[in-house]
């Protein structure tokens, strides 16, 4: 597997008046393709910063990104984003919000038509195409966020707490669904989680970060293929030990 994604010595630095605030600091990473990354880290730590430079919101202040060997610059058709608050627009149909990048793209409307029925397929909504996005349930929208992420195909898909918003019970079963998106498409995925267990369940690797400024404190290998069996000794095992850095993490002065 090819490194589709890479972050060079990356530090971000916010400034406001005369204050700056030191995010991220000296980051290298590689992501290859069709791995699923998820990020850890105590609260304020820069993961969604990370993310955001990935996507092309915000600049590094040192370092650069890299996208299949060219720098990324700005916002691109190569990366979506799923985001927790779904993103959706009410006024459009399920048909017409996962079609919206196709449109701006300028996708021939055959074409269109024939990429929108094929991923809503892959994530289940194929029967509520014509539903308005007020008719949908929180999952549902999630996976209509999920379908116009990918339908463009891009190489890298970021996922900045998807599933956050849900309750327990179907945010299992959306780890569940993408797991089976996975399987499907083969996107590479930087997924930017507060859950342990949503990380040691979906992930090939895990990157934990320390507190603000952010660097990479570990990065651990999750050696099983999935689906993988939440109540099982190794599991548990493993998610405990990450809570463990994690507390400790949050803990230092």
């Amino acid at each position: 597997m090819s490194e589709y994604l890479q972050l060079n010595n990356v530090r971000k630095v916010f400034k406001k008046d005369e204050r700056e605030t030191i995010a991220i600091e000296d980051l290298t990473l590689g992501i290859k393709k069709g791995e699923l990354v998820s990020i850890l880290g105590p609260s304020g730590c820069g993961k969604t910063t990370v993310l955001r430079m990935i996507a092309g919101l915000i600049e590094p202040t040192s370092g650069d990104v890299t996208v299949d060997g060219v720098k990324v610059t700005g916002p691109g058709p190569d990366r979506g984003m799923v985001f927790q608050d779904f993103a959706l627009f009410p006024w459009r149909s399920v048909r017409k919000n996962v079609e919206f990048g196709l449109e701006v793209t300028g996708v021939p409307k055959e074409e269109r038509i024939e990429k929108v029925n094929r991923y809503l397929s892959i994530v289940g909504l194929d029967k509520f195409a014509d539903a308005r996005v007020h008719e949908l349930s929180g999952g549902m929208k999630q996976r209509v966020g999920i379908a116009r992420a990918i339908v463009n195909n891009p190489k890298v898909i970021l996922m900045d707490e998807p599933f956050g918003a849900l309750d327990a019970q179907t945010r299992n079963i959306m780890q569940a669904g993408l797991i089976k998106i996975l399987d499907k498409t083969d996107q590479t995925i930087v997924f930017v989680t507060h859950s342990v267990d949503e990380a040691v369940f979906l992930s090939d690797r895990i990157v934990i970060l320390t507190k603000r400024p952010g660097k990479i404190k570990e990065i651990i290998d999750i050696p099983w293929p999935r689906p993988r069996d939440r109540a099982s000794p190794e599991f548990t095992a493993l998610r405990k030990r990450i809570l463990t850095d994690l507390e400790q993490e949050n803990s230092l002065n």
